[in-house]
């Protein structure tokens, strides 16, 4: 007899998502560190400083803006890689364009700081500094929508969970393309709701739907007290699946029965009846 060669383990589709996450954080660590850096005081200010370090406000505004800008895509990329259960060649490559931009945002910044008063060039610069705001937005949103269209999310997540998070990535662009016209009349007024934006992304996001969405809550409370009302509906869900999840083992079965018997006795009190169904076991 021939000695048969074992079976091979099945090839993993996709790819791990450690290294990537990784190597995300330390570019977006690196894109937070050099903001900073371009934040300096001239060495012969002599005796006036203090009006020195005042004059630099517009380098402050725009420090702050980026920061916090980086941070939300930070949060919001640290949500999408917690629902990844593996990645593929496409998402790493979108998740490559997105750090680029991520990682170009000091330029834009620096842009907005040297240029905030000097009339036709403010407006250039706080343009461009929208648009690259913009972008990076945009990937970010790209790239959540491409990991649930190829089914990169984990099984296990909730679908409420994933169409929260998906709300929560898309009213920043129209709130960018706004910010980007109105900042060719009103520079520092589009700076000052770009930061609005991002500090909209880095507060909760279960507390932002409980203040602005809360017809969305009360429609959700109303469809769990009417799920609560009829105890037969998650009986009737399981008995109309597909028969392999739920019928593949005795102990399941045995499972269904006794909710079903739960929910008998309980519609029966409910109406006032004392008949109770035959326990399961003695079937």
């Amino acid at each position: 007899m021939e000695n048969e060669e074992p079976p091979q383990a099945p090839r993993r589709r996709g790819f791990r998502t450690g290294r990537l996450e990784a190597f995300s954080d330390g570019v977006f660590a690196i894109a937070v560190t050099l903001l900073v850096l371009d934040i300096a005081v001239s060495g012969d200010v002599g005796r006036h400083l203090l009006r020195s370090i005042a004059e630099l406000w517009p380098s402050y505004l725009a420090y702050v803006a980026s920061f916090a800008t980086i941070g939300a895509a930070w949060l919001g990329h640290n949500a999408i890689t917690e629902y990844l259960e593996h990645a593929d060649a496409a998402f790493v490559r979108l998740n490559l364009l997105l750090l680029l931009v991520v990682s170009f945002l000091p330029f834009p910044t620096r842009l907005f700081a040297d240029y905030i008063r000097q009339d036709s060039s403010e407006r250039v610069a706080v343009t461009f500094y929208g648009i690259s705001l913009l972008l990076a937005a945009t990937l970010l949103r790209v790239l959540w929508r491409y990991a649930v269209r190829a089914r990169l999310v984990r099984p296990d997540a909730a679908d409420e969970e994933i169409q929260l998070l998906t709300e929560r990535l898309t009213p920043g662009l129209a709130g960018y393309l706004v910010l980007i016209i109105s900042g060719l009349f009103l520079p520092i007024l589009a700076v000052i709701g770009y930061l609005g934006i991002a500090l909209y992304y880095i507060i909760p996001s279960r507390r932002l739907s409980a203040d602005f969405f809360p017809h969305r809550l009360r429609k959700k409370s109303a469809l769990g007290r009417r799920a609560d009302a009829d105890p037969f509906r998650h009986a009737r869900t399981l008995a109309t699946a597909p028969v392999g999840p739920y019928w593949s083992s005795p102990r399941q079965y045995t499972a269904f029965t006794q909710m079903v018997h739960s929910a008998s006795r309980a519609r029966w009190s409910s109406n006032g009846m004392s008949f109770s169904p035959p326990c399961p076991s003695q079937m």
